[in-house]
This record gives structure tokens, C-alpha cells and sequence, in this order.
């Protein structure tokens, strides 16, 4: 079983609790919290193997978090997966503009999240 950790980030506490006990199940070390500045503390604090982040949430939203998070140098090489129920083109865009290296529609497809993770921490190693 793997020993990553993953940071969730959303404010819904469904989509928390869903992604929260998929990984978990998987044997991912999992940590959520439900907005971007708590995102961000957290990464600070205890770095995860790769973030999951939402979009849409209060303060700070996913595209702004993602954008502080890779455009510091010591977070820079943090995996980030945008997953949002924002689907146009253009969101998917411009999250992959922020820095994010993926960006999934919800609801998720289990299987695509899962070999995605797997192959995104098979690249990095823990910063």
C-alpha cells in the first residue's frame, strides 16, 4: 500500500468525504480542508505527495491557490489536480495555465482520478 500523502481541498463537505475515503481506501495518507488559504497553511505545514483542488469555494478560489502554490519555488513541483464542476474549455485552460497538471470534470471517473494520482507521484519525488 502507498504511503503518499494527498491534500484535498473543497468546500463541500460530500466531495471531501467522497475523495477523502476513495484515497484513503486506496492506502493514501489523506488530509482535507475546505478552502484555499487552509490549502495553502497546510501545505506549508505538513507537505503533501499531490494536492486535489476544487475551484469554486470561498476566499480564495482553486485557480488562485494553485497559482500561489506553483509560483512559490519551495512548492513549485507540488502536483496539483484540479477537479471542479466548472466545464468549459476555458476553465480547464486556464487552470492548466495556473499551474495545475491536470483538471477533471465532476463528478469525478474513480478510475481515471486513481491512474491519474498514480502516475503523477510515480514523476516526483516529496519536495
Amino acid at each position: 500500500m502507498s504511503r503518499h500523502s494527498i491534500l484535498v481541498v473543497d468546500d463541500s463537505p460530500t466531495d471531501r468525504h467522497f475523495l477523502s475515503e476513495l484515497l484513503s481506501s486506496q492506502g493514501y495518507q489523506v488530509t482535507a480542508v475546505d478552502n484555499g488559504e487552509a490549502a495553502i497553511a497546510e501545505i506549508k505545514s505538513n507537505p503533501p505527495h499531490l494536492v486535489i483542488m476544487d475551484v469554486v469555494m470561498p476566499g480564495q478560489n482553486g485557480f488562485q491557490a494553485t497559482r500561489e502554490i506553483t509560483r512559490d519555488p519551495a512548492t513549485q513541483s507540488l502536483p496539483i489536480i484540479i477537479c471542479s464542476s466548472k466545464n468549459q474549455e476555458t476553465d480547464r485552460i486556464w487552470g492548466l495555465r495556473q499551474g495545475a497538471c491536470d483538471y477533471m470534470i465532476k463528478p469525478v471517473d474513480q478510475a481515471l482520478l486513481l491512474q491519474k494520482i498514480t502516475m503523477l507521484l510515480s514523476r516526483v519525488s516529496k519536495y
